[in-house]
C-alpha cells in the first residue's frame, strides 16, 4: 500500500540522515485492498471523506460473516471505494410492529360496499333538495 511505502522510505531515510520528499501515485487494482488502503488514508488525515455521499446499511443480525462479509459481498461490489467507519457501528434490531401487532380486518363483501354507496347517494340527494326548496322559496 502506498502509505505503508512512504512510511517505509520515510524511516530509511532518517536512518540514513537524508531528508526526502515523497509523492507517491497510484491505484489498488483489487477493490478490497483499495477500500483498505483509503481507510488508512483517511485514517492518516491525507484524505479528506465527502460526508455528502455518506450512507448506512441495515445488516441481518445473524448475517454469516458479520458486518465485514455483508460489506464485501452488497457494498464493494458497487462502491468500491467504500469504507466503514468503525466507531459509528451500532447493533440493534429492528422489530416490524405491523407483522407482529397489526391484525387485518376482513374485508367487507362488494354487496355491503355498494349498498352503503346507494345510502351516502341517497342522503346527498336529499341533503341536495333540501337546499334547493330552502334557497328556492
Amino acid at each position: 500500500m502506498l502509505t505503508v511505502a512512504e512510511e517505509t522510505l520515510n524511516k530509511l531515510a532518517v536512518k540514513r540522515g537524508k531528508q526526502v520528499t515523497t509523492h507517491l501515485y497510484g491505484q489498488e487494482i483489487n477493490p478490497e485492498t483499495y477500500a483498505i488502503c483509503k481507510a488508512d488514508m483517511i485514517l492518516k488525515g491525507e484524505y479528506e471523506p465527502d460526508s455528502e455521499l455518506r450512507d448506512s446499511e441495515q445488516v441481518p443480525l445473524l448475517e454469516t460473516g458479520g458486518i465485514e462479509a455483508f460489506f464485501r459481498r452488497e457494498v464493494l461490489p458497487y462502491t468500491p471505494d467504500a469504507w466503514i467507519k468503525e466507531g459509528s457501528t451500532k447493533i440493534g434490531y429492528e422489530i416490524s410492529f405491523t407483522r407482529h401487532f397489526y391484525k387485518p380486518q376482513p374485508m367487507r363483501s362488494l354487496a355491503d360496499i355498494h349498498a352503503e354507496i346507494a345510502s351516502v347517494q341517497k342522503e346527498a340527494e336529499g341533503l341536495l333538495d333540501g337546499l334547493l326548496k330552502t334557497h328556492n322559496g
